[in-house]
């Protein structure tokens, strides 16, 4: 990775980091990594391997893609992305109804699969 290549790294990690309301030491966990690396990485004093990356990738629910910068989305989906980015404005009921809503959409595509 290139200077800027690594600003980029260390400023995605950190906010997929805080997208998913993790610590350093919860991500390095998820992850399976030494806390000691998610700090090193966001300070961009280190560059993690494409084993790391994916880890980190994959501890966050993001793509590597966003993590290198080359997509604006943190989700393959925006909208995937959009809904986990927004979800904590949600009111106690809303969340809810949220919840309830994608059940039903979820047994409508299994109807749906059966039916093929």
């Amino acid at each position: 990775m290139n200077a800027e290549a690594t600003d980029i790294f260390k400023e995605r990690l950190k906010a997929a980091r805080d997208l998913r309301g993790l610590s350093q030491s919860q991500l390095a966990s998820n992850a399976k990594l030494p806390p000691s690396s998610v700090s090193h990485f966001e300070a961009g004093t280190r560059k993690p391997s494409f084993e790391n990356l994916k880890r980190l990738a994959v501890a966050l629910d993001v793509t590597t893609d966003y993590l290198l910068g080359r997509a604006d989305a943190p989700n393959a989906d925006g909208t995937v992305g959009r809904l986990h980015r927004d979800i904590h404005n949600l009111s106690h009921d809303d969340m809810k109804l949220a919840e309830d809503f994608v059940g039903m959409l979820l047994k409508r595509a299994s109807a749906a699969k059966k039916d093929d």
